[in-house]
Formats: structure tokens, C-alpha cells, sequence
């Protein structure tokens, strides 16, 4: 899927501000409110723009503790299995396969330490997790979102 410049700067104006109304777009761009609305509808019908979110400080909900979970699978256990087992468990807020010894990273949010033992027991039961290795994090460095500026995109020319 190709993205003119126009269509760039159109996401990155979503990325930063998803509130941001098609006029409001629409003068950051150059283009009129309707022709935003239009490109958009277009960028989503493209899967270009799969949907849009509101940012939640986990710590607002209860949510103060956070780890990384290497998973170690048996034999050949596929991408697609491990991500049904682990989407099962509301505290894995993404999974990825990874390079290295282990199969998988699952990042996990909880409300204390106690509770991450517990989700981490719960996705050591799956049949195919041969071990788990985990770790704590103590305190976030950086925590930056993707921001795509109006001049600066992420995205090849």
C-alpha cells in the first residue's frame, strides 16, 4: 500500500491527536475538511488506519506493576497458538515472538507483584510452556508512544 505525503501527514495529524476534528486536519495539511474526511475513509477502508484509541495511564487503573515474560515452548509450537493461549489472560497487553533461546515476550500488567506470579502460573500451565523466565521492571526510562510530527514522519518518502 503506497501513502502519498498527504496521506502521511494526514496520519501523523491522527497519530498526535485523534480528537483533532477533519478542519482541523484539514488546515495542518492543506486540504478542506471534506476532502480529509474523504482520504480517510479511504486510508481506513485501506487498513491503513485500523482504529483509533484513547492513551490510559495504567497506574490509573490499578495497574502499578508490570514484567516481561520470556516464554520457552515445546517442539514446534506455532506463532498463532501461543498468541490464542496467551490473548486468554487480560493481563498480557502484547506478545511477540522473538529471537534468541526463548519463543515468545509477553508483556504484562498487573496490580502487584503477587498478581503477575499469578498470571505468569496461569500461562505456565499452557501445555506447550516448557518454562518460563521472568522480570520486574523497576521503573520506566522511556515510554515514548509513536508521534508523528507534521515534518517529521517515521515513514519512507
Amino acid at each position: 500500500m503506497e501513502l502519498d505525503r498527504l496521506d502521511r501527514d494526514i496520519i501523523g495529524a491522527l497519530v498526535e491527536d485523534a480528537r483533532a476534528t477533519y478542519a482541523e486536519i484539514g488546515q495542518r495539511v492543506g486540504l478542506s475538511a471534506s476532502a480529509v474526511k474523504r482520504r480517510v475513509d479511504r486510508l481506513r477502508d485501506r487498513g491503513a488506519i485500523t482504529g483509533f484509541t484513547a492513551r490510559v495511564e495504567p497506574t490509573a487503573l490499578g495497574w502499578t506493576t508490570e514484567a516481561y515474560v520470556e516464554l520457552f515452548c515445546a517442539g514446534k509450537t506455532s506463532p498463532p497458538e501461543i498468541g490464542v493461549a496467551v490473548a486468554r489472560h487480560p493481563e498480557v497487553v502484547s506478545a511477540c515472538t522473538i529471537t534468541g533461546e526463548a519463543d515468545a515476550l509477553l508483556h504484562i500488567r498487573a496490580t502487584d507483584v503477587r498478581h503477575v506470579e499469578r498470571v505468569i502460573e496461569r500461562i505456565a500451565a499452557e501445555p506447550f510452556v516448557v518454562r518460563t523466565k521472568s522480570s520486574i521492571v523497576l521503573s520506566r526510562l522511556i515510554d515514548t508512544p509513536l508521534i508523528v510530527t507534521h515534518n517529521e514522519s517515521p515513514f519512507p518518502p
